[in-house]
């Protein structure tokens, strides 16, 4: 890579196309053969480490390292997008390896794509048009995110998970390699095989993350409770809220059943419905 003129500058590989009008931070490393297009703003420290593609109005935060063949922020692949001027926010400390996309949104997802601080994507992982992805969510290889889905805060997807259109998946949540999620999954809770259901809580994921005791035997509890058989799962939500009414964790995962979205709930095996 060719140097710039002091440290801060960016270093741009003579074989790289950087766009006029795109806007670089201090010690920006843009590598071999990469291609930044003229509305783009690259923050202090990003790295392309070769042949990656970073178009359209993209804003990549500070830090984050973008590997060969990923392409960022392309036109969405929505059939029903006519070049409305849309954009692709990535947050800092991120990790794009080989051969991911993203995708900025559409008119009919607010225009916009957000991913948040601290998140891993790794090969040929894909976000779709008009998604909001929380910090320190890990894609593992082949993860494929439909547009307008919502992620939360630590969540994880196993290698070759799908997930559709309109999806929530909740903080804190795991969803399991090569699993087809066609519905919502609860804040910490764990969906397993294609078409996936609920497995369970996240528990090691829990663990790692330094949950105490108490709150995973709480959440445990209230699991139970709220996948029983007896009433409706809305009846069985406020049963719950009243039982753990000073408890934040359970009533997170409450306020995600209470807010609803355009898919149903991930329920386990032989437990009834919302109805």
């Amino acid at each position: 890579m060719s140097a710039g003129g002091s440290p801060g500058e960016a270093r741009i590989h003579p074989s790289a196309v950087v766009e006029d009008g795109a806007v670089l931070g201090e010690g920006v490393r843009v590598g071999p053969f990469c291609h930044v297009g003229p509305e783009v703003r690259l923050g202090d420290g990003v790295e392309l480490v070769s042949h990656a593609v970073v178009a359209g109005r993209t804003s990549v935060g500070a830090r984050t390292r973008v590997f060969p063949f990923a392409s960022i922020g392309h036109p969405p692949q929505d059939l029903k997008y006519r070049g409305e001027p849309s954009s692709l926010t990535i947050g800092a400390d991120c990790l794009i390896r080989e051969g991911v996309t993203m995708n900025p949104g559409t008119a009919g997802g607010g225009l916009e794509t957000v991913v948040g601080d601290r998140c891993a994507f790794l090969a040929n992982s894909h976000v779709g048009h008009d998604c909001r992805i929380g910090d320190n969510v890990v894609f593992s290889n082949n993860v494929m995110l439909a547009g307008h889905c919502t992620v939360g805060d630590f969540a994880i997807l196993g290698g070759g998970a799908a997930v559709i259109q309109f999806a929530r998946v909740g903080p804190h949540a795991f969803v399991g390699g090569l699993s087809g999620l066609e519905n919502d999954l609860i804040p910490y809770g764990m969906a397993l095989g294609n078409r996936a259901y609920l497995s369970g809580l996240n528990i090691i994921g829990l663990q790692r993350r330094g949950f105490s005791r108490e709150d995973i035997h709480a959440l445990r509890r209230a699991y139970r409770l709220l996948f029983a058989q007896e009433g409706t799962l809305m009846e069985r939500v406020e049963d719950v809220a009243a039982e753990f009414e000073t408890h934040p964790i359970v009533q997170e995962i409450l306020a995600f059943l209470r807010e609803g979205g355009k898919r149903s709930v991930c329920m386990p095996r032989d437990t009834p419905g919302p109805a």
